[in-house]
């Protein structure tokens, strides 16, 4: 993906949040010459990658395949072992109508999604089998606490503030319609390096061609602009 492009990408979903009420925090501004005055009182949003996320999956082509997110809190995977500390993680999501996040699931991540607002959230849904696949299985979830049960491959649509518990195991392809949506992620920790199954081979970070400065940092940036002064 062009700087260019994820630059606009920010900016505009950036005014599609505050447009919902819903505001970034301050990290979120920092301008890649504050990152380099920083020192390791910000090692949690480097160690954790919080903040801006944006992907294409490798397709080359945002609009079609594609993945607005922003990490706002997040965990260390080893509290999972041990069973303490900080054990959940959050994401603001913004997803374009037909913009399609590809089936994958988690092996050990539970997540919720939510509708915070605007169009409609699809989830298309399949059990996974012991290799990976897809399963002919009824699918059961929780929405909003309630049990539904889907035939294999079914798609389930959230409305504004609705929402869908998905356990670990469960493949799910995501899409907006009818107009872009807000939605809420909250979740399990976090963990992109390990602990995503897509069902087709995907790049998770883009490769970036620089076309011009950062607008801000995504957090794959981080080890570029961010270098603490070693004691």
């Amino acid at each position: 993906m062009k700087r260019s492009e994820i630059n606009a990408i920010m900016a505009d979903a950036d005014a599609f949040m505050k447009a919902h009420g819903f505001n970034l925090p301050p990290f979120a501004y920092w301008t890649p010459e504050d990152w380099s005055t920083r020192g390791d009182e910000v090692q949690e949003i480097v160690d954790r990658q919080l903040g801006w996320d944006i992907t294409d999956f490798g397709s080359g082509d945002y609009a079609r395949v594609g993945l607005f997110i922003f990490t706002l809190r997040n965990g260390d995977p080893a509290n999972l072992a041990k069973g303490g500390g900080k054990l959940y993680a959050e994401k603001v999501l913004v997803v374009d109508p037909d913009q399609v996040t590809p089936f994958h699931f988690h092996w050990r991540k539970v997540e919720d999604f939510i509708n915070r607002g605007g169009g409609k959230l699809v989830m298309q849904l399949y059990n996974s089998t012991p290799d990976e696949g897809f399963a002919d299985t009824p699918v059961t979830v929780s929405v909003d606490g309630v049990r539904r049960t889907l035939p294999a491959g079914g798609s389930l649509v959230l409305n504004p503030g609705e929402s869908i518990s998905l356990p670990s195991g469960l493949y799910h392809k995501f899409w907006a319609a009818e107009s872009r949506v807000l939605v809420g992620e909250v979740s399990l920790v976090n963990d992109d390096n390990t602990d995503n199954r897509f069902y087709e081979p995907v790049g998770r970070f883009p490769e970036v061609v620089e076309d011009e400065p950062p607008l801000h940092l995504l957090c794959t940036d981080y080890p570029r602009y961010y270098h603490p002064a070693k004691s």
